[in-house]
């Protein structure tokens, strides 16, 4: 009977998470060809909920997310999308960004917003969403930081609000912070039970490869509290080995994905 008990096991582990996916897919718009839509589809195709930060807000960034969600269709599953309104920020550089759903795993609830409260402190403002898995929620709070230089911990402080504004919410904060996990400014959230997928775990491309070292900087990562969220897998994919160039993997994006499978308490 164990070897029934561990299958049955094993098969109700795998039914009973969700595979989060998020990316920072670098001016996703009408300059990436049809072949980068195509390995980008190739690349997320196995995830039941994607993320993307860095579709741009004019020249063809939502086109671009429907020429995604296209060829994920064509795929084998059927996926859904929604694309932001262009962020509001005047100061740096307004973006837009992107969900994308397997509609047989994830119920989106409601509809998705940028975060108003914040838009004058945050450039980019979060964008959010809610789903429903096995009759339980989270929402996903996308997110992409100002560049290091511009001192993006300076955004950053006001996420230690958003628990208390959203009491109802299960958070998970997602996206480029431009900023590692151990950075002071993410104590607050810390101090609330949230913890980071990722520890000491670079993420963005370098211009070239040094003694197979590609990955320059700490900034990507998923958080979330874990007396809600329990963390199955934690992954990062570096797609970049699929290329005979650090250039030519830049051509799909700067960063490396980041993902999680987690169980909802």
């Amino acid at each position: 009977m164990r070897p029934i008990f561990l299958f049955l096991l094993l098969t109700t582990t795998t039914f009973s998470q969700v595979k989060l996916l998020s990316w920072n897919v670098e001016n996703l718009g009408s300059s990436k060809s049809d072949s980068t839509i195509t390995y980008i589809a190739n690349t997320i195709k196995n995830y039941d909920v994607v993320a993307l930060q860095e579709v741009v807000a004019g020249d063809g960034g939502a086109q671009a997310v429907a020429k995604l969600a296209d060829e994920l269709n064509r795929k084998g599953a059927k996926w859904d999308y929604v694309v932001s309104d262009p962020t509001s920020s005047s100061a740096y550089k307004t973006e837009r960004y992107a969900f994308l759903w397997k509609t047989s795993k994830v119920k989106k609830i409601g509809k998705a917003w940028l975060e108003k409260k914040y838009h004058l402190e945050i450039d980019r403002e979060p964008f959010y969403a809610t789903f429903e898995y096995n009759k339980k929620q989270f929402t996903l709070v996308n997110f992409h930081a100002i560049t290091k230089s511009k001192q993006p911990e300076t955004e950053i402080k006001y996420f230690k609000f958003l628990p208390a504004q959203y009491p109802n919410l299960n958070l998970l904060f997602v996206g480029d912070f431009n900023c590692p996990q151990s950075h002071t400014v993410f104590n607050p959230l810390k101090k609330m039970g949230y913890v980071s997928a990722f520890q000491n775990q670079k993420t963005s491309l370098k211009k070239e490869c040094k003694e197979n070292n590609c990955l320059a900087s700490e900034f990507d990562n998923i958080w979330f509290k874990s007396s809600k969220i329990v963390l199955i897998k934690a992954e990062v994919l570096h797609f970049y080995k699929n290329f005979t160039s650090l250039k030519d993997a830049r051509e799909i994006s700067d960063h490396i994905p980041t993902a999680i499978n987690f169980s909802i308490n």
